[in-house]
Order: structure tokens, then C-alpha cells, then sequence
């Protein structure tokens, strides 16, 4: 007999329990009943349980006072095969900023795992770019959220999306994708997408300034609601990890700013420049860590570099890549002997048969 055939054992006591929570929010789970129906799930035996358990699942959480962990488990599981605008019937925008802001950490990936169906096409990641709260909310998650696990879904999904939304595809060289350190990126046939969400996250003002904020040090950071010494620092990695793949969709995107005054406001000390080549690359890059200061997070900056200069190595060639990233690399390394010990250590430290691309590349760059 076919596994999958064989019905769920444990569905009619989960749903009686379900419907005691809805009378009664402050029970606290029987989690053995999540636990024993979650582990019978699969793809053939989810899609008729979703319609009886999912709008209960939804209508406790909105409501729910204790740790909602086993209850956002199975929400997960049972949403597998749901599409990003399936759950929108389901689940208000207003229920989504509220599992984004929940404080607990089960609640942010379940909204997270919802967000990032919409990466399954670039309508529906028009779609998501459009409800401009629910993408400040997740981008102030992402950045804020004090679990590792939190931030690491927050930057695939961010990574994942625009690479759904990238409106420009350059031809594939290997007629495949390509991945540096478990990053990949779109050099692939695909449909090009529509932009909307790198408008949304590159050119409305508040949604730019929320990511300039929350990854700098400055009079916000202390103030009340503003992020803690370690926040501070989770918020600055995850801008660190996500650059590379973004620089790699779209380099001109990242390399330029529609508001240089925002770069003013928080980079007043030590701006180099400013102007409307000043994007988000060279904030997170030149900017937004202390290098005399915070040593681990130097170390991850110099992290940073060996992974984007990795990915721009494998990205198409023009005259406009190159200017940038000779210029971004001159203004990187003044003063920073590690940074370029690690930039020249680089190719031997990669696979053999692509150290002398690397090796030329970088020399090419650091105008060697």
C-alpha cells in the first residue's frame, strides 16, 4: 500500500484541541498532538488537512499568549504547498506584521517562511512590494532579531525575493547558476522580474532609511526602541552576508542612492564623499563598521570583501563593474594592511582551477 494513502492518525484529538485553544487562548499546547500529526505529514496527505486545520492554526495565533512554537511548526508544515496569495485569503496583512514583530522567534520564521513564497515569482514579489509595512517590519526583523536562526532565514529570503524581482538577467555562461560560499546568484534563464521590490527597498525613503539606521552607530542606537551593542552587531553581519549576493543582481542598484542626505545623517563623521554614487555598497562596506574599534566585526568585514570580490569575479564584464568596484577596493583599503593581505591571499585560497582568474582578477581590481 502507498505510504501516503494510509490517513493521518491524531487529526480528530488535534482538532478538538485546536477548537479549546480558540475557546480559551491562555491553555497552554498538548504538544505531543502537534508532534504526532506533524510527523505524519507529506506532500500527498497535507493539502486536505489545510482547509479543517489552518484557519483555526491562524485565528489562535492572532490571539495567543504562550510560546507558540509547536503551534507555528505545524503552520509551517501546513503551508507547504499553499501559494503566497493563497495565504494572503487566509491571513491578514496586519496578522503578518504581528508574527514579524511577535517576540518570539517561532512566530518571525513562520512569517518568514510565508514571505518567502512570494520568491516564487516575480507577480507575486510584486505583489509583497507592494504592502510597504509588512516589508519594513520584516526588513526591522530581520536586522533586530536577536536569533541567529531568525536572521539567517531573514537573509535568504531578502536574497531570495529580489532575485525573483531582478528586472535584468545577464546570459548564463554555464547555463546554470553559480554560488560562492552557499550564495547563489541569478547568472541563469529565468523570467526577469519587475523591479517593484528593489523600488521598494532601494527607493522608498523610509524603507532605505530603516536599513541605514538600524545598521549604524549613532544617537538612535541608544535611544528608546533602538538596538543593543549586540544587536548592533547581529544587525551589521547580516548587511554584511546579504550585500555580496544583492551586488551580484544588481551592482547599480546597490551602488547608488536616490537620498544622500540620509547617508549624511548617519555617516556625518566620516563620510567619504557622499553623493549619488554613495548606495548601500559602499555604506556597508566603508561605513557602517569600526574598524578600530570592534575587531570581530573588521574580521567580518574582511569576510565580506573575499566573498563579493568571489561573486563579482563570475558576474558579466562592463566598464561600469570594474570603475566601481577599482574605486570601492582604493577607498577599502586605505589604511587597512589586513583587508589587503586578505584580498592578495585570496586565490590561494579558493578551488586551484579558479585561482589564476581570481588571482588576475583581483590584481585587476587593486590595480596591481
Amino acid at each position: 500500500m502507498d505510504t501516503d494513502t494510509i490517513p493521518v492518525t491524531g487529526v480528530d484529538e488535534l482538532d478538538a484541541h485546536l477548537d479549546a485553544l480558540l475557546e480559551d487562548p491562555s491553555l497552554p499546547p498538548t504538544a505531543k498532538l502537534f508532534d504526532d500529526v506533524e510527523l505524519q505529514l507529506s506532500d500527498a496527505n497535507t493539502p486536505p488537512l489545510i482547509p479543517r486545520l489552518l484557519p483555526k492554526l491562524t485565528e489562535i495565533l492572532k490571539q495567543y499568549q504562550q510560546d507558540p512554537a509547536v503551534l507555528c511548526s505545524l503552520a509551517v508544515k501546513l503551508l507547504g504547498p499553499v501559494s503566497f496569495t493563497q495565504v494572503l485569503a487566509m491571513a491578514s496583512e496586519e496578522a503578518l506584521i504581528q508574527a514579524l514583530r511577535s517576540p518570539a522567534p517561532s512566530a518571525n520564521l513562520l512569517a518568514m517562511a510565508i514571505l518567502e513564497k512570494a520568491a516564487r515569482s516575480p507577480a507575486d514579489a510584486a505583489i509583497l512590494a507592494m504592502m510597504n509595512s509588512i516589508v519594513a517590519a520584516f526588513l526591522t526583523t530581520w536586522l533586530s532579531a536577536p536569533q541567529v536562526e531568525v536572521g539567517e532565514k531573514g537573509t535568504k529570503v531578502l536574497g531570495d525575493l529580489l532575485d525573483a524581482d531582478c528586472d535584468t538577467r545577464p546570459p548564463p555562461s554555464d547555463g546554470g547558476g553559480s554560488s560562492v560560499n552557499g550564495m547563489e546568484i541569478a547568472i541563469r534563464n529565468k523570467p526577469p522580474g519587475q523591479g517593484l521590490m528593489w523600488r521598494r527597498v532601494f527607493h522608498d525613503r523610509d524603507i532605505y532609511g530603516l536599513l541605514l539606521s538600524l545598521g549604524s552607530r549613532g544617537p538612535h542606537q541608544s535611544a528608546e526602541g533602538g538596538l543593543s551593542e549586540q544587536q548592533l552587531t547581529l544587525a551589521q553581519g547580516r548587511l554584511l552576508r546579504v550585500m555580496p549576493r544583492l551586488a551580484a543582481l544588481n551592482l547599480a542598484a546597490v551602488s547608488r542612492t536616490d537620498f544622500p542626505d540620509l547617508h549624511e545623517r548617519y555617516l556625518s563623521s566620516h563620510a567619504l564623499g557622499g553623493g549619488n554614487d554613495q548606495g548601500l555598497l559602499h555604506f556597508v562596506a566603508l561605513h557602517m563598521v569600526d574598524k578600530e574599534e570592534d575587531l570581530l566585526m573588521h574580521l567580518n568585514l574582511v569576510d565580506f570583501f573575499e566573498s563579493f570580490v568571489s561573486l563579482q569575479r563570475i558576474t558579466p564584464y562592463s566598464t561600469f563593474k570594474m570603475d566601481t568596484l577599482r574605486k570601492l577596493m582604493k577607498d577599502a583599503l586605505d589604511g587597512d594592511d589586513r583587508l589587503r593581505s586578505a584580498m592578495l591571499d585570496l586565490p590561494n585560497r579558493t578551488v586551484p582551477e579558479e585561482a589564476e582568474e581570481l588571482r588576475s582578477f583581483v590584481r585587476e581590481i587593486l590595480q596591481l
